[in-house]
């Protein structure tokens, strides 16, 4: 029935496992975030014991549409949905500069990742993040302010 030496099944099985493992290094992923809106606070530095400090705030973006038959001739009922970001720097000269010039209300576009993770709360319950790892900021001039 097994005329096949054990030896040889092995070494197919371990030539099969190491092509699989070979399309896992090769193979290419992309996590990329892109941001326009207006910060909801001013940014705090944090510092876990043993960890680089992080700069943190929170951005909103909005997202605007009409309901209605006539969204051609822009009547109708004007709906928007606010969503508040996470973000979180932990470049060393972007986390400085981003503590110091990002302030509540200022327009600014933010590139990164999305990160994934869970903390314990003071209560001791665990819970789940979102966060926006930043790798870049641009801050925008705000013509409103301007005009004042």
């Amino acid at each position: 029935m097994f005329r096949r030496p054990v030896l040889q099944v092995l070494h197919q099985c371990v030539r099969h496992e190491s092509e699989i493992a070979s399309n896992f290094v090769l193979e290419r992923s992309l996590n990329r975030v892109q941001l326009l809106g207006r910060v909801g606070q001013d940014p705090v530095m944090r510092q876990v014991e043993g960890k680089n400090p992080v700069t943190i705030f929170s951005l909103a973006t909005n997202e605007m549409w009409r309901s209605g038959e006539s969204e051609v001739y822009q009547m109708g009922d004007v709906s928007q949905k606010t969503t508040w970001h996470r973000i979180s720097v932990f470049r060393p000269g972007l986390r400085d500069v981003a503590y110091q010039y990002v302030k509540k209300g200022s327009r600014i576009y933010v590139e990164g990742k999305v990160d994934y993770g869970e903390y314990t709360d003071k209560n001791n319950v665990r819970r789940q993040a979102t966060t926006i790892i930043a790798d870049n900021i641009i801050f925008l001039s705000d013509q409103t302010k301007e005009k004042a």
